[in-house]
């Protein structure tokens, strides 16, 4: 096999207002270049020239190769971005977990922001927004016609100053102002507790540098506390993804020792590559292994998983691996279907291209990207149903997304009757009197999918879905 991805680096959907970001960091020197299209690049020097001498108002021409360099980056998938310096520094910050902003993992829905979920602790958090909130101002700007990092960077500041969101709440037909004052987000991405005599629950809220660490301790506590544990809860949702080495470790915590994690597939030969349940693909160059003086009980104890939309990338490599071995029933919702791998290459001092190398692919060689990982047992977000789950948003409905790169993608006409449908539901839901609704917070006895979940590791009932429907691709299996 040849030399490993470098990779300290990211996996991971969305962008976070204040830092995260998606992506595998990789500086190696590369080969001679591919032969430039003359013709084209004469062109581009002509616009150029025009645009500088022509255009009403004198332009920043540092600025236009900027614009133009960021045009064509743009233009590949929703993932690949070029960093120019205060971006790049912003990115460099998240992959510490530690940032200035408000605090959201957002996403773009019908050209306004969408918050996908509030990160624990944060200024947002605190504030009161809402997964499924839609930002269409922020201080006095509108948000429809800004792109994504736009937004974020509007979001952004120092520590201390103030920013005024105004939010669109759909389920209760109202618009309001929110001020939130940016703070430094120290974001703790393990959480976990036994939730009961026998049974625990562990939560990873991102992949972050010390996630693995802070898991390993975690579990440590978790069995000191109990050392006949039952049942384990490895709860993923809204994960957004992170570092892949902490992808591939959480993974090898369950796993046999070399069982395959996940494989990674591009152009680029180091791109080809298989991570395996071994201290030597997940541990970093300095250290030993975060992973050696974990329970022996944690690779048999029963094990479910729970993941949704929001669960994506590094988190879907961790549920595919652990649901093809069949060392863990994955249950909840059908994850976000990110499947592809992106790394920063550095331009310079401060500035940065993050582009999209390779596909990744669960062990059994399924292609994660635009599907996501089905769940064993379809689980709903409350009791009453997730009526309105089909309208979120998954990798499938951005723009310009990847393709599986193994046949064309089809559209069920199913799926989109029934989206149809529930947008009238949610119209009918919009003309009725706003109600408050509280949801209930993660790893409490009122977090109806973990109850289900602990349910299924006693042998007990679980109130399955009766509302959810698969986001159907054609199944890709990747072609050795």
């Amino acid at each position: 096999m040849g030399q490993k991805l470098k990779i300290t680096g990211w996996v991971a959907a969305g962008a976070v207002a204040g830092a995260l970001t998606t992506v595998s960091l990789q500086t190696m020197a590369r080969g001679a270049l591919a032969p430039l299209p003359l013709e084209e690049l004469q062109q581009l020097a002509a616009v150029f020239g025009m645009v500088k001498s022509d255009y009403v108002e004198p332009v920043d021409e540092k600025k236009l190769i900027s614009d133009a360099i960021s045009g064509m980056v743009a233009g590949l998938d929703p993932h690949s971005q070029y960093f120019d310096k205060k971006s790049f520094k912003e990115f460099r910050e998240g992959t510490s977990g530690r940032f200035v902003g408000v605090g959201i993992e957002i996403s773009q829905e019908d050209g306004l922001v969408k918050v996908v979920s509030p990160i624990e602790g944060s200024p947002a958090f605190r504030a009161g927004l809402k997964p499924g909130d839609l930002i269409t101002k922020i201080d006095d700007t509108a948000v429809k016609g800004l792109t994504l990092n736009e937004a974020v960077k509007r979001m952004r500041g120092e520590a201390g100053t103030k920013v005024l969101l105004t939010i669109f709440r759909k389920d209760e037909s109202r618009t309001f102002p929110v001020t939130i004052t940016r703070e430094e987000i120290r974001t703790q991405s393990v959480r976990g507790k036994v939730m009961e005599p026998g049974y625990a629950w562990i939560r990873l809220s991102q992949f972050q540098e010390r996630t693995v660490d802070d898991f390993a301790k975690k579990i440590e506590e978790i069995y000191k506390q109990d050392p006949n544990l039952k049942g384990l809860v490895l709860d993923l949702r809204n994960d957004p993804g992170g570092l892949l080495d902490a992808a591939v470790a959480v993974s090898a915590a369950f796993l046999p020792q070399g069982a395959t994690v996940v494989t990674t597939d591009g152009q680029l030969a180091e791109s080809k590559q298989v991570y395996k349940a071994i201290p030597a693909d997940y541990q970093r160059r300095s250290g030993s292994d975060p992973l050696r003086n974990l329970p022996a009980g944690l690779k048999n104890v029963p094990l479910v998983v729970l993941v949704n939309e929001g669960s994506a990338s590094a988190s879907e490599i961790v549920a595919g691996a652990l649901q093809d071995h069949k060392r863990a029933t994955v249950m909840g919702s059908q994850t976000f279907g990110k499947g592809s791998v992106q790394t920063v290459r550095p331009l310079g001092p401060d500035t940065g291209l993050k582009i999209t190398t390779a596909r990744y692919y669960t062990p059994s060689g399924t292609s994660i990207q635009a599907r996501g990982i089905v769940p064993n047992v379809l689980v709903d977000d409350t009791a009453e149903g997730s009526p309105f789950a089909v309208l979120r948003m998954r990798e499938a409905d951005l723009e310009k997304h990847l393709s599986s790169g193994q046949g064309p993608e089809k559209k069920d006409p199913e799926l989109e009757k029934q989206r149809d449908e529930a947008r009238k539901r949610l119209e009918e839901e919009a003309k009725k009197s706003p109600q408050a609704r509280v949801t209930p917070e993660f790893g409490t006895d009122k977090d109806f999918p973990l109850m289900q979940a602990l349910n299924q590791l006693k042998g007990q009932p679980v109130l399955a879905s009766k509302t959810q429907v698969i986001v159907e691709n054609k199944e890709e299996k990747k072609e050795n």
